[in-house]
């Protein structure tokens, strides 16, 4: 079963109705890489006028509930939606230029190993952003 077959079958599955709206959102997140639902929304609204911007909300916050999404908070404003095909990452952002970075998130298996030994915690790496300076802004 492919990808996409897989997708729609955990749509199904959840007692979702596969739309070409959700379709055409999910093909959105994957193709812009890190987008707001306000620029997911310009993107669908290029292929269907009839798209909304509540039916783009409510459709990703569905998509990431089944998993087939995730957000971050890239700035204090909209979460920022990826897609889970993408490898896992978690994210660096200047705060001077707004430059995101994405890390494997192999950087963070002493800290991972460290929190889960000392606190029995263990981190959402994907969720995770770290706000700093890039080298161009130092």
């Amino acid at each position: 079963m492919s990808t996409r077959d897989d997708w729609r079958e955990r749509l199904r599955g959840s007692g979702y109705r596969l739309t070409p709206q959700r379709e055409l959102i999910l093909a959105s997140v994957e193709r812009l890489g890190h987008a707001t639902p306000d620029e997911v929304l310009r993107d669908v609204r290029r292929h269907s006028e009839a798209v909304n911007a509540s039916t783009v909300y409510r459709t990703l916050e569905v998509l990431e509930e089944l998993g087939l999404i995730r957000h971050a908070h890239l700035s204090d404003r909209a979460p920022t939606y990826h897609s889970v095909t993408d490898h896992e990452h978690f994210h660096l952002v200047c705060r001077n230029c707004r430059e995101v970075f994405s890390v494997d998130p192999d950087v963070l298996s002493e800290l991972q190993e460290t929190l889960e030994a000392d606190h029995r915690f263990a981190i959402d790496v994907g969720h995770l952003t770290i706000f700093g300076r890039c080298e161009k802004c130092r």
